[in-house]
């Protein structure tokens, strides 16, 4: 049966659009592989990050990257047999890094940052969801003044921006999470910082939401689109008036039977989810020198972060997963690391750490909205925004220019 609008996709951004449609009268259809509630959409670390306006592109990750690459277990890596392949994707990102892109891709960031936290309240009002909303801050935290010092000028990009912080000693870093290592020197505390109370609970409750409302969420998986004189076909058998692409990290495989090639990669993430009570967590910190965080979630306490840029086929390396426990084991007193469950998704990553959000080159009825990276929950409520304008012709909310899919 033909439908306004086909979104190919459940995940958050997906989910998010879907309902954003509806909600400007459009009768949806979400088609996903695995159905709601998988991938990195559920097994995230449960942050709204508005405060990371920074692309992960940037000089100084590029003063980083060599080091961390030496270790296999450590915050970046490339396993062996994916480096050939990502190599293009790895020299648009060293160019993206340049000062004057760098700058580029912040201002955009935070356009798209101060969109979406603008929408997220009303988005989880409209959807039945706000109680599932947490402000516990983040506790970003420093091994030595070095670190902190060239931490500075990100906090300052921050402030410039009006974004609240403050810096912390260690008495400071105890009164608000007790236990951490005496190694850290110095944090940084962002009360802006807020979280879900379980992004896989978060998802089903926005499937269960748009389902009420009419919306028709099927399991299938997509292999082609195909522009129309009234629309967009999908496959052999499904037709819609508009389709958006919101597939995460295979998005980049459909939109290749569009003829685009976008230099779509995959972030494999990693954690393990332990019980509650295994640590008296109170906000959520970052160890960012070592690539990862630890969440408190209302279902357990999850530790898991990291970058290996592997793919979509290579086998999970859980070793990875338990790097980073030992080390949350070391870093906060009385940490119990028993009977926790792994996990691992793909987070899908363009070179300059902006989303592409906007029509394909084929046709205007079809919408590319993926490529968020670690930011897919963070910014799923603007990009739907931004996409439901696009969708109905009505002017964007935010200027969509920096994340034209084509821009590479």
């Amino acid at each position: 049966m033909p439908t306004d609008a086909t979104v190919i996709g459940a995940g958050v951004v997906g989910l998010s659009i879907a309902i954003a449609l509806q909600r400007r009268g459009l009768a949806v259809t979400v088609l996903d592989r695995e159905g709601p509630a998988a991938g990195a959409s559920a097994g995230n670390a449960g942050a709204f990050a508005f405060t990371d306006i920074l692309p992960l592109a940037s000089p100084g990750i590029l003063r980083k990257a060599p080091r961390w690459l030496l270790d296999p277990l450590g915050p970046l890596s490339v396993p062996p047999a994916y480096a050939l392949r990502i190599a293009p994707w790895m020299f648009r990102f060293w160019r993206a890094c340049s000062p004057a892109r760098v700058a580029h891709s912040t201002a955009a960031q935070t356009a798209l940052m101060d969109l979406s936290r603008a929408e997220l309240e009303p988005f989880l009002q409209a959807t039945g969801t706000a109680g599932m909303l947490r402000k516990d801050g983040n506790l970003q935290v420093y091994e030595s003044l070095a670190e902190f010092r060239a931490a500075l000028p990100g906090w300052q990009a921050r402030a410039d921006h009006g974004i609240a912080f403050r810096h912390l000693d260690p008495e400071g870093m105890a009164q608000i999470q007790p236990g951490l290592s005496p190694r850290f020197v110095k944090g940084t505390f962002t009360p802006g910082w807020y979280s879900i109370a379980d992004p896989r609970l978060y998802m089903l409750a926005l499937a269960q939401h748009f389902r009420a409302r009419g919306g028709i969420l099927e399991r299938a998986e997509v292999r082609s689109l195909r522009p129309t004189e009234t629309g967009v076909q999908i496959d052999d058998d499904r037709h819609a008036g508009h389709v958006v692409l919101a597939a995460g990290a295979f998005s980049h495989r459909l939109a290749r039977t569009l003829g685009e090639r976008i230099p779509l990669e995959t972030e494999r993430g990693y954690n393990t989810t332990l019980p509650p009570d295994a640590f008296d967590l109170r906000t959520q910190i970052t160890f960012g020198g070592h690539g990862f965080v630890v969440t408190r979630l209302a279902t357990g306490i999850r530790v898991g972060g990291a970058v290996e840029l592997g793919g979509l086929d290579l086998p999970p390396n859980f070793a990875r997963a338990e790097a980073m426990l030992q080390k949350a084991q070391a870093f906060l007193s009385g940490l119990r690391p028993q009977g926790g469950t792994q996990w691992m998704g793909f987070r899908p990553s363009l070179p300059d750490s902006l989303p592409a959000i906007g029509r394909a080159r084929a046709t205007p009825r079809v919408i590319h909205a993926f490529g968020h990276g670690h930011l897919g929950l963070t910014q799923s409520a603007g990009t739907a925004r931004l996409v439901a304008d696009l969708v109905t012709g009505q002017a964007p909310a935010i200027d969509p220019a920096p994340f034209l899919p084509q821009r590479f």
